[in-house]
């Protein structure tokens, strides 16, 4: 299991949001020497520090544990689709043939 995607989804939200490390640090009362340290996948943090993070941040621990968890890939998804359906509907149907090429393939080359 690789707990250090924990600090790389905590890093991607947190410049999702244009914060430094000391904005966040300071939120969650911890040195950013600590969030460096989780960011980098260094430590884990407890799971007291992690629920502050995760509130300060305002994210799903879903979120945060996508790539631990199995359920992250639910979330990955559920992603993806929010941002197609934001695109156009010539840009959707463009991605949806690239994924039906793409299955097609993937099926013919089952064992």
């Amino acid at each position: 299991m690789d707990m250090s995607s924990i600090g790389k989804n905590i890093r991607k939200k947190r410049l999702a949001k244009s914060w430094k490390q000391e904005v966040l640090a300071n939120k969650v009362e911890v040195t950013v020497t600590y969030i460096g340290m989780i960011e980098r996948g260094e430590k884990v943090p407890k799971l007291e520090t992690l629920i502050r993070i995760i509130n300060a941040l305002g994210v799903t621990s879903d979120e945060i544990l996508e790539g631990v968890i199995n359920r992250g890939y639910e979330v990955r998804m559920s992603e993806y689709m929010d941002k197609i359906g934001r695109l156009p509907k010539e840009e959707q149907n463009r991605i949806f043939d690239i994924l039906d090429v793409m299955l097609e393939h993937r099926g013919r080359n089952q064992p």
